[in-house]
């Protein structure tokens, strides 16, 4: 029997390492690695952000490690590296990382995202690792029609975006790096507390427990937010390394590299080491990861609100106009009818909640409007990849609530 690899998983502990962890070292069932390290910039004892129930009893496990880092000194990234005394080098490594924040300024939104990764991707590529999976949260906006395959010019929407966009185009442009592109949707499943989704779980909830209709702008709802269980984020990462410790980078760029192309500020790149020339169109495989759900902000709405009991509406036409103009003027208006009905959920939940990792408060990120609509069809055909929950459903959030619910942070309500 072949050796199992090991695996090194970099950041993403309050997005999806940890969900990733959970399916490479499971609670039950067989190991898919012979040891695992996760490294990122937080605590785990005591956290330093949220962990849900099961992850800390992943961690407990033999042969599974955590070890806090600062990501952007290579030093660190370089000792990460270094396996433990008598295991084998590490030979997967999933880039997990990149600021997620969208008030922080540029500056960090580089140092944090294009700088972490490079010094991570020119390790690994030294190490001369079989598999280099990165995770590209969803920062672009796709054009009204879709969807959208890997060959299309999908553009990233604000600053944040456009340096990962640009750490994708440095990564592919370190030869001996064996890259795979993991373009994801909006994530949501159990533990999921992070993006957009949870946040309109949690509003929606708020506005079936008032037993009013929930109202947005952006009507007729007809674009596209596309969706992805937290489950199939991680069973996709997987299912990349495993393509790529295969073939190789060579063989993986003729049968799945896309050319990424330049959408910068000309004027800002020079200035940043190792970045790539504008007129420079690195090539490395790239694949999309959505469900099967097609999901628009009508159709999510209206499932996500029926669940709750309530309805999903747009404002009005002259409402809808006076948002579009004066986004910032709405966004505390909107916010009054629910926020502090959340705190009283809290509080008058049995037994009351002291602590909680989900928010009602809707920024001008939240409210603001989205397109972005992936087709799927080229990891199921190229890798053979299954998804593992194909449609978003009622069940799938009845599991999330419930789990929110066990744990803690979720109200529990009489009658609800």
């Amino acid at each position: 029997m072949s050796q199992k690899p090991s695996a090194i998983i970099f950041g993403g502990l309050n997005t999806c390492s940890r969900a990733l962890a959970a399916l490479l070292v499971p609670l039950e069932g067989e190991r898919l690695v012979s040891h695992l390290r996760i490294v990122d910039r937080f605590s785990v004892y005591p956290p330093t952000t949220y962990l849900g129930a099961e992850f800390p009893k992943v961690l407990a496990q033999p042969d599974v490690e955590y070890r806090q880092a600062n990501l952007t000194v290579p030093s660190a990234v370089a000792s990460a590296f270094d396996p433990p005394s008598g295991k084998a080098p590490y030979s997967y490594v999933f880039d997990l990382t990149g600021e997620t924040n969208h008030d922080r300024s540029e500056v960090i939104a580089i140092k944090l995202t294009f700088t972490v990764a490079r010094i991570i991707g020119l390790e690994a590529a030294r190490r001369k690792v079989n598999a280099y999976v990165r995770l590209q949260q969803p920062v672009y906006e796709t054009l009204d029609k879709g969807p959208h395959d890997e060959k299309e010019d999908v553009k990233p929407v604000r600053p944040l975006d456009v340096w990962w966009h640009e750490t994708l185009r440095m990564l592919a442009s370190i030869d001996d790096l064996p890259l795979v592109i993991l373009r994801i949707g909006f994530v949501y499943g159990p533990y999921v507390e992070f993006g957009l989704y949870p946040l309109v779980i949690t509003v929606a909830s708020i506005y079936g427990y008032m037993n009013k209709p929930m109202k947005t702008p952006w009507g007729p709802g007809k674009d596209g937010v596309n969706t992805v269980h937290i489950d199939d984020v991680s069973g996709g990462l997987w299912a990349c390394a495993e393509w790529m410790a295969s073939l190789g980078r060579q063989q993986a760029n003729l049968t799945a590299g896309e050319k990424i192309y330049f959408h910068n500020d000309r004027s800002k790149v020079k200035d940043i080491e190792g970045t790539c020339i504008p007129d420079a169109q690195p090539v490395a495989p790239v694949f999309n990861l959505v469900d099967d759900s097609e999901m628009t902000m009508a159709k999510g709405g209206s499932m996500i609100t029926e669940f709750f009991g309530t309805t999903f509406e747009f404002y009005s036409f002259f409402e809808n106009a006076l948002a579009k103009l004066k986004l910032d003027d709405v966004v505390e208006e909107i916010n009054e009818h629910h926020v502090g009905t959340w705190t009283e959920m809290l509080q008058t939940s049995n037994p009351p909640i002291v602590q909680t990792p989900l928010d009602a408060y809707m920024d001008q990120w939240a409210l603001s409007r989205r397109k972005l609509s992936y087709n799927n069809s080229k990891i199921k055909k190229v890798i053979g990849y299954r998804l593992i929950r194909p449609q978003f459903t009622h069940d799938a959030l009845r599991e999330v609530v419930d789990k929110w619910k066990a744990e803690g942070s979720w109200p529990a309500l009489e009658g609800r």
